[in-house]
C-alpha cells in the first residue's frame, strides 16, 4: 500500500536493522518512542502489551484522539507488530520463554524491580538467552536515592537543572516533551551499538539509560562551563530577552513590529552595521559578556520598529544570523518542511493523522512508514505461529486470556 508521496509502503525495503528482533515491554513515551526509532531502521519491533492495551493507547494530550485512536499512541508506535499477553497469568510464561528466546534484544521502561517480580529481569532473561541485549530505561536509574521516584518528564526537566537553565526572572518548563525524546534517542543509539558488538563478538548486551541522565545530557555544554567555571547560580538572572547565561549579547529573542526573532552568535557592531544605527556600533566595545544586560535592552530597542521582511533581508545581506520564531501553524508551511517531506499523513479508522517522519536518512532515502501501528494484539496469532504454536494451543491461550488477537480501543 502507498499513501502521501510513497510514506507508507508495505514492501521490503533494505533497511540497516534489518534482521534484528527487539521486544518491546514499554508505555507511556520514552520507551516506545525508543523502539520506534529502531522500528523504522528495519528492526521486527514487537510490542508486548497487557490484553488490553498499553497506557499511551488511553490517553491524549489535549485529548486528541483519531476515530477513537489516541494521537499520542500514534506518535510512537509505527513499523511495530503487537502482541497481547496477561504477563500474570502462569500460562504466559511458555509464551515468554519463545519469544526471548526468539529476540536479539529486548527493551523494558517499567519502575525498577516490576520486571524481576513478572520474572522478567535481567537475571530471569539471561537465563532463557544468554546472549540477548538487555535494555532498561527508568526516571532516575536502577539504583540511588531517587531511584523510585516519578519519572515524568517535566519533573526530571525541574530535577535536572533545565527549567533552572532556561528560566530567567520566571521559570518555564520546555513546551514539548524533549527528555523523554531524547532519552528514547540515547536507548536506541546504545541498543544498536549493542547490536554491532553482538553481530561482531556474538556477545550480548546490558544497556542501562534514564530520563534524568538524558536531561543532564541535553545539558553538557552548559553543565560543563558552569562547574568548570566555578560560577555561581547568580548568573542565572539575566536581562529578559537573553536566552542562556552564558552567552555573549545579543543572543537572545527580541520582539520586532510584526514578529518575534531570534539572534544567534553576532558581533554587535556587525548588527549596528546592518541596521545602520550608530548608538548601537558606539555600544560594540562593551564587554559582550558582562555587560551583556545592556547590550540586549539596547538591541530590543533598536529592534521594535523593524519589519520581518525589511529585517531579514538587511541581516542577510551583512551575514548576521537571525530566524523569525515560528509557531505550528508557521513550520507547517515552511518550505524547507515542505521540501524535506518532515510529516507525513496516514489513516486511521475512517481518520487521517499527521505524524512526524524518521528524522534520518540512509543512502539518501528516509525510512518509509512501512506499518501503521498495530492496535492491541493485531499480531498475536502471527507471532505465536511463528514462534511455534499451533492453532489448537494459540486457541487455548485465548481461551484462558492468557493472549488475544485485535481489540477494539476506546
Amino acid at each position: 500500500m502507498t499513501q502521501d508521496s510513497g510514506h507508507i509502503r508495505a514492501e521490503p525495503s533494505s533497511l540497516p536493522l534489518q534482521g534484528m528482533r527487539l521486544l518491546s515491554f514499554c508505555h507511556y513515551l520514552q520507551g516506545p518512542a525508543a523502539a520506534q526509532y529502531l522500528a523504522d531502521m528495519g528492526a521486527d519491533v514487537i510490542k508486548v502489551e497487557p490484553l488490553g492495551g498499553a497506557f499511551e493507547r488511553h490517553w491524549s494530550g489535549a485529548r486528541t484522539f483519531v476515530d477513537g485512536v489516541s494521537a499520542f499512541y500514534l506518535s510512537a508506535n509505527r513499523n511495530k507488530r503487537s502482541l497481547a499477553v496477561d504477563l500474570k497469568k502462569p500460562g504466559a510464561r511458555v509464551v515468554l520463554d519463545r519469544l526471548v528466546a526468539s529476540a536479539d534484544a529486548m527493551l523494558e521502561n517499567y519502575r525498577p524491580g516490576v520486571m524481576e517480580r513478572l520474572g522478567l529481569g535481567y537475571a530471569d532473561v539471561s537465563k532463557v538467552n544468554p546472549h540477548i541485549i538487555y535494555a532498561s530505561a527508568t526516571g532516575f536509574g536502577a539504583g540511588g536515592p531517587a531511584r523510585d521516584r516519578p519519572g515524568q518528564d517535566l519533573l526530571v526537566q525541574a530535577r535536572s537543572g533545565l527549567i533552572a537553565a532556561t528560566g530567567a526572572e520566571r521559570f518555564t518548563g520546555i513546551g514539548c516533551a524533549a527528555v523523554d525524546q531524547h532519552g528514547a534517542a540515547l536507548l536506541a543509539m546504545g541498543i544498536a551499538a549493542a547490536y554491532a558488538k553482538k553481530l561482531a563478538t556474538g556477545q550480548g548486551s546490558r544497556v542501562e539509560g534514564s530520563l534524568f541522565n538524558a536531561g543532564i545530557d541535553l545539558q553538557a555544554e552548559a553543565l560543563t562551563l558552569y562547574y568548570s567555571g566555578h560560577h555561581s547560580r547568580q548568573r542565572f538572572a539575566r536581562e529578559a530577552h537573553l536566552v542562556t547565561w552564558f552567552h555573549e549579547a545579543p543572543y537572545g529573542v527580541y520582539t520586532i513590529a510584526d514578529a518575534t526573532v531570534a539572534l544567534s552568535l553576532n558581533p554587535l557592531l556587525r548588527v549596528a552595521e546592518a541596521l545602520k544605527d550608530p548608538a548601537l556600533a558606539a555600544l560594540a566595545n562593551l564587554d559582550a559578556y558582562e555587560e551583556r544586560d545592556r547590550i540586549a535592552a539596547a538591541v530590543a530597542e533598536a529592534l521594535a520598529s523593524w519589519r520581518w521582511d525589511d529585517l531579514s533581508a538587511r541581516f542577510d545581506e551583512h551575514g548576521v544570523w537571525c530566524e523569525r520564531v515560528q509557531d505550528y501553524d508557521d513550520l507547517r508551511q515552511d518550505p524547507q518542511v515542505v521540501h524535506s517531506q518532515r510529516f507525513a499523513e496516514i489513516p486511521v479508522g475512517a481518520g487521517q493523522a499527521t505524524v512526524v517522519r524518521h528524522p534520518l536518512k540512509f543512502d539518501g532515502v528516509v525510512p518509509p512508514i512501512r506499518t501503521l501501528p498495530p492496535r492491541p494484539g493485531d499480531q498475536t496469532a502471527e507471532i505465536l505461529e511463528q514462534l511455534g504454536f499451533s492453532v489448537s494451543e494459540i486457541d487455548r491461550l485465548r481461551a484462558e486470556n492468557v493472549v488475544n488477537n485485535a481489540v477494539t480501543q476506546d
